[in-house]
Order: C-alpha cells, then structure tokens, then sequence
C-alpha cells in the first residue's frame, strides 16, 4: 500500500461531515509537524481551519482544500458504507474520496517527499486546510484568509485541490471560477376571484414578459477564458393552493453565474433596468455568494501544465467551468490562484471513488510543481 493510498484511507474512515472535521486536521498535522511544519489550528462556530507552514522567506506556495464532506445520503444505497474506505475495480470508494481527501493525501506525501530531497529549497511552503466548504463557506478559508492579510502572510501561488480532471487525470486545470450572484424577486399584484380578474391584478401574467425579458438578454459575450455570464430561474411560487384565487404576488429565484466582463453592481442595474421597462411593482433580495476570479496563464499554470506533461504527457487544459470553490476567498489576497484534482465524475454521488492508479500520478503533479516553482 502506497502512503498515499494508505493516508486517503485513514481520512476517509473519519465521518467529517460539514463541518465536523474529527479528526482529519489532526492526522494532516501529525504528518506535517514532523517535518518542520509549523502547524496552527484555527477554530470558530464548530468549524476548525489548519495553517501550516514550513519555511519563512518567498515565494509562499500554498496548497489548499477541505476535510468536510457532503452528508452521505441513505447508507443503504451504496454498495459498500460510505465511511469505510473500500477497495474493488481499481477504486477506492468512501464519502470524500474524490472531493477532496485523496487530493489533501497527495498534497502531503508530496510535500514530505519535497521538503525530504530539497531541504534547502527557495521560499516557503504551507497549507491551507478548512472543514466548512461544503457548507455555509462563513467561517473557513475566509477566515483563514482574513488572519493571514492582517499579518501580512502572503502566498504568491496557491495549488487548491478540488477535482478538476474530466475524462482522464490532468485533462483540466481550473484556472478560475465564475461569480455567483442570486435573488428572490417579489412581484406584486393584487389578489382576487379568478372569475373577477378585472378587479385583480395576476402577478404571473404582469412578471411574463419581464422574466422573457430577462431570460433573453445577452448579458455579456465572455472572454477568451469565460463563457458569456448566465441567467437562470431555479424556482418560481404564487397562490395560496386554492384554483380560483388569483394570488398576490409571485416570488422567482434566479441567479447569475457571471464573467469577469461584468459585475455585481452592473448586473443589478441591468435587471432594475429591465423590470422597470415593465412598470412592476417589485423587491429584490440578491445575495452575493462569489465574485469571479481568474488567473492568466503564466507562472502558476505553466508550473502545473508543465508538470502534468513530464508526469502523464498529457496536455491540459484552462477551464473556469464549474460552481464556486474556496479559490474565491484565497484569490482576494494570492494573484495567483488555480485548481488540480482527481477525476469529477463520482463527486457528490453515491459510490464516491477515486481511481487507485491516478494517485501515485497525482501526487507526482503536486511534488512536481513545488520543484517547478521553487527551485532554481
């Protein structure tokens, strides 16, 4: 058994689902102090946050992810239970394998590998490990964030280990992730018998051509790394049950998964702008779940294509697909900031797995780009 296959198994035997972390930050912990890692936990709200950090000088590379998982769903549903690590059909299968233990595994043997033949390497290297990104994302990596700017502890590159890979190890590497803004929208009509709408106002029928509107506007055409932003509804509800009342108000969900071509402030404007066309009466409740952030291609995803290439001769590619990941907090305070992992295609699923024969690779990459990046 490798020490990476062997690592992933012991974190996955921990139940951490968000945002108990057990005792994974610990086992990272006792991997790392031994050899020099100064190690902090960092705790609020029931969520704990591990800095650790080998070295003083620049450049800081930072690898960075998370211990907590989703909730399983019914044990009954996987083949085997969700948090005993199990082997079978060249996979290890377990809640978290994919997203993203078997990366934090290969982050820390690679690290131990690095730190053991180079101990006298240029610049520093850290981790950056939270239990609260599957969830509400308050009190982890932006907290973190937050400690380290009011210290001035800077990383200048940042490795986050969210699965990136799509059809085969090293496809991907995520270079940014689109912002997400959403909103409940209320439209307000007037309640009334549905044989009487002349003395009503159906707020379905007054929202139509405002939500056709919306649904066709060209927001933006995207840039060479962005698809144009998008504009989804997710829900819609009016009435009170009943078939003949006409309701009062219809409240819509959507959101904007959006580019770097615009921004929060900019598209708030644009839909006031659009339903003011419409004469509506309306409230807007938007929250802001992420800004976009991108890194170029340059030091940080050369040193990972690069790496990539001498370990699969596989030619990767930029991507800025996907939801929100915690590179949107870490990207505040690092210029440079990118996303490599496993394969995707179990994250979140029943049977979650991660193929045995891409870990070894894997950590490979990882030990790779530390030596692309700070050595001379």
């Amino acid at each position: 058994m490798t020490p990476v296959l062997s690592l992933t198994r012991r974190l996955l035997a921990e139940p951490s689902v968000t945002p108990d972390d057990k005792r994974c930050q610990r086992i990272l912990a006792d991997e790392l102090e031994p050899l020099g890692f100064t190690c902090e936990t960092i705790q609020a709200h029931g969520v704990s946050n591990l800095w650790a950090r080998h070295g003083t000088m620049s450049p800081l590379v930072v690898f960075a992810g998370h211990t907590d998982v989703v909730p399983p769903g019914p044990a009954e549903k996987w083949t085997s239970p969700p948090f005993i690590p199990t082997e079978r059909d060249g996979r290890l299968y377990g809640r978290g394998a994919a997203d993203m233990k078997g990366a934090l595994a290969a982050m820390t043997v690679a690290a131990r590998e690095f730190v053991l033949s180079h101990p006298d390497y240029r610049g520093s290297l850290a981790f950056l490990v939270t239990s609260d990104e599957e969830g509400k994302a308050t009190h982890g990596t932006t907290l973190v964030c937050d400690v380290l700017q009011g210290r001035g502890e800077i990383p200048d590159y940042c490795v986050v280990g969210e699965p990136s890979s799509r059809r085969i190890l090293g496809d991907t590497i995520k270079n940014g992730r689109r912002g997400s803004l959403s909103c409940v929208l209320t439209i307000q009509g007037m309640q009334g018998h549905i044989a009487y709408p002349s003395i009503a106002k159906n707020p379905i029928h007054l929202a139509l051509p405002a939500l056709q509107a919306l649904s066709t506007e060209k927001w933006d055409a995207g840039n060479a790394y962005y698809d144009p932003t998008s504009w989804q509804i997710s829900n819609i509800h009016a009435g009170t049950g009943a078939t003949n009342v006409i309701p009062g108000e219809v409240t819509v969900h959507f959101n904007f998964r959006f580019s770097t071509e615009n921004t929060v402030e900019t598209l708030k404007k644009r839909v006031r702008d659009i339903l003011d066309r419409y004469a509506l009466e309306y409230t807007l409740d938007w929250d802001v779940s992420g800004q976009p952030f991108l890194t170029p291609a340059g030091s940080l995803c050369n040193a990972l294509s690069r790496a990539i290439r001498d370990e699969l001769a596989v030619e990767a590619s930029l991507s800025t697909t996907g939801g929100t990941s915690d590179g949107r907090f870490i990207a505040r305070i690092c210029p440079q900031v990118a996303e490599f992992g496993p394969l995707m295609e179990s994250v979140h699923q029943v049977d979650e797995h991660i193929v045995i024969a891409d870990m070894e690779p894997l950590k490979n990459i990882y030990r790779r780009v530390l030596e692309n990046l700070l050595l001379p």
